[in-house]
């Protein structure tokens, strides 16, 4: 049975039935009870999730992994694995605080070099930038966001047997676009390729509006971004949070402005979707963030004035556009009743998302790229808890199987 209630369901809202408030919560995010129940008390008593023990070693042989021989720890043993040696990957935002260490002040891995060996060591094979900012007295200094930078970069990578899929970087604000943002673009396009990088984005929504007309907008830029881009042989992408899975405001009365207060019901990026060109443009899903949309947006305003519901079914939508999602973040979360987003972030498998089901859903296993993410694994009293925590997360992700019929 699927954890998510019925993306199919769009429909008018009657007057709710008297859940608990955590019941209510818990249904909203299709989570079985007993695991809910579980997870709130953690919370409840400041917990942290604790690291799974059992899982499958960093650096198991790929044979062994491929065909499901690899240790399990409740993830469906011996199934299929769900996400290949080469393509577990984690975005370097993860360990930024690692990157941006003084080496001259610690025995820990500190700037890029040494962070890219101890990741290939806890078994990663891909890794996406979040810029190439790193600290000043780690080799190449300060900033590697030059072509000389990019050979370095290039060079470390390949030291240690690791490849480059993306970077969270420069994208135009202005549009149309001036020729000095063209030649910056451009500029990161260069970077890419040295790189080796097949994909060049950013971690924020094309926009931050609700309204049609400011994503047609939207959609123009981001058409002819992305013809500069596949020109130089680099797929274009967008990173989205919670908010571009709201309800796009496309009918109905409109406000003092002249702009629609209400909705037929299509979400923000499934709009994206459709008037962005699939050849020039694609995207990257925040798991965790999608899950928080799921949570947030289920019901809207429609043209008629009536109240309508519809949840949000994140690997469904991956599901029918799947080529365009060759990207994603896996970060986990537990339960949480009172941040108002319905999960906290934890180690990615320590928490409650069901990522055997997302990964079995979505399918296509050697064509996306799953790259683990914590925005919280840095530390300001624990300063190798990001590491750690990424050593964790890749045997987590490792250990994921197809469950058996």
């Amino acid at each position: 049975m699927t954890p998510y209630p019925d993306p199919s369901r769009t429909e008018a809202v009657t007057a709710p039935a008297a859940d608990a408030p955590d019941e209510g919560l818990r249904r909203s995010l299709g989570v079985h009870r007993r695991r809910f129940l579980s997870t709130c008390t953690a919370v409840a008593a400041g917990a942290v999730a604790l690291p799974v023990f059992g899982a499958a070693p960093a650096l198991a042989h790929d044979r062994g992994e491929e065909h499901g021989h690899g240790h399990g720890h409740g993830h469906g043993h011996g199934g299929q694995v769900l996400v290949p040696p080469h393509k577990r990957g984690i975005i370097l935002y993860t360990v930024r605080d690692a990157t941006g260490r003084d080496p001259l002040s610690t025995d820990l891995p500190s700037g890029f070099r040494e962070v890219f060996k101890q990741l290939a060591r806890h078994g990663y094979r891909q890794v996406e930038f979040a810029g190439y900012n790193q600290h000043a007295n780690a080799p190449g200094g300060a900033s590697l966001e030059s072509v000389a930078g990019a050979r370095l970069l290039r060079s470390w990578l390949d030291d240690y047997g690791l490849r480059a899929q993306g970077n969270h970087g420069f994208i135009p604000s202005s549009w149309p676009l001036t020729t000095a943002d063209k030649d910056t673009f451009k500029k990161h396009l260069e970077i890419a390729n040295i790189l080796g990088l097949d994909h060049m984005g950013t971690g924020g929504d094309p926009t931050g509006s609700s309204h049609r007309a400011d994503w047609d907008v939207a959609a123009d830029k981001w058409n002819a971004l992305g013809a500069i881009a596949r020109r130089e042989g680099v797929k274009l992408y967008t990173h989205n949070h919670d908010g571009a899975y709201g309800f796009l405001l496309d009918g109905g009365p409109l406000d003092d402005q002249g702009r629609p207060t209400r909705s037929s019901g299509i979400r923000k990026l499934e709009y994206f979707l459709k008037v962005t060109d699939p050849k020039l443009v694609w995207l990257e899903m925040d798991i965790f963030w999608a899950h928080v949309a799921q949570y947030k947006f289920h019901t809207y305003t429609a043209h008629d004035g009536s109240t309508r519901r519809n949840v949000f079914d994140p690997a469904g939508l991956v599901a029918r556009h799947n080529k365009r999602y060759p990207l994603f973040h896996a970060k986990d979360g537990v339960v949480s009743t009172t941040n108002g987003m319905g999960y906290e972030m934890v180690p990615f498998g320590t928490g409650v998302i069901d990522y055997t089901t997302f990964f079995s859903r979505v399918g296509q296993r050697n064509y996306h790229n799953p790259m683990v993410e914590d925005d919280t694994a840095p530390s300001a009293t624990d300063p190798a808890q990001s590491l750690r925590e990424a050593k964790i997360s890749y045997d987590n992700l490792a250990a994921l199987r197809k469950r058996r019929r």
